[in-house]
């Protein structure tokens, strides 16, 4: 099963991403959760310390790592064939509700035939870890699908598009599925977060209704979350929060679409 999360910044996708791939790991599942957005911060929702976060490199930022990977005897040519199974066991990172995370730092037109060696190497375990390994695969994502590039796209089984009931965040979800739908990506669902009242639940409904775009859910505006946020805490600590646990549905919601 693999899942990509996306959305304009801000919406909430990281904390959907997190809870959605500690619910995986809590049913018994093997899971890994990708931090693909520029201003990775998915570490901290699965649950490590903010002093632990501070230490991971991202795989684009990993030199010893890329040249590992990529260098030849020949300067300015880089290898564009090369494993990457040991390095989902080298660089992943164990997460407190027993998650594996892979920070991949910055990548840049990942479809459009980049020469940058780092951005090889994210490709490559991009392409690995979602078109061929059987765990559950949580991508938290940058708005778009772009760096995924359409071979590995197309291998994702679920988009979720993350919106709150503004129409920045809804015209960003609109061009979101559109890419999604182009890429191959079969099922592609928005999600609104962030729902304090009847009135935002109603504005994502009709611009949903009115774009053709399907809803799965809505999550709740949690305070416990936002305090959990302004500390630096995971707000998956609070299993008694009515937004962690509407994702928990979620998770089995997705479950069951799938089988």
């Amino acid at each position: 099963m693999k899942i990509a999360v996306s959305g304009k910044g801000g919406v909430g996708k990281t904390l959907i991403a997190g809870a959605l791939a500690c619910s995986f790991a809590r049913k018994g599942l093997k899971t890994i959760a990708i931090d693909a957005d520029p201003s990775p911060n998915l570490a901290l929702t699965l649950g490590l310390p903010i002093e632990k976060t501070r230490e991971i490199v991202p795989i684009s930022e990993n030199k010893k790592l890329v040249e590992s990977k990529t260098s030849t005897e020949f300067s300015g040519v880089y290898r564009i064939f090369f494993t990457v199974d040991d390095t989902v066991r080298d660089f992943s990172v164990q997460t407190p509700c027993n998650v594996n995370l892979i920070v991949m730092g910055t990548v840049r037109s990942m479809g459009s035939g980049c020469t940058c060696a780092a951005n090889a190497v994210v490709r490559a375990l991009l392409r690995h870890l979602v078109v061929e390994r059987d765990e559950v695969v949580l991508l938290d994502m940058e708005a778009g699908v772009e760096h995924l590039g359409r071979g590995t796209a197309k291998h994702v089984d679920t988009m979720l598009i993350v919106t709150d009931s503004s129409i920045k965040s809804l015209e960003t979800a609109k061009r979101i599925h559109k890419l999604a739908e182009n890429a191959g990506i079969k099922q592609v669902f928005l999600v609104g977060n962030k729902v304090a009242a009847e009135i935002q639940r109603d504005a994502i409904k009709k611009f949903a209704e009115n774009n053709s775009l399907n809803v799965l859910d809505f999550v709740p505006f949690d305070e416990q979350v936002v305090e959990a946020e302004m500390r630096g805490e995971t707000p998956l600590k609070y299993e008694e929060s009515f937004a962690v646990q509407t994702i928990e549905k979620l998770g089995t919601k997705i479950t069951q679409i799938m089988q």
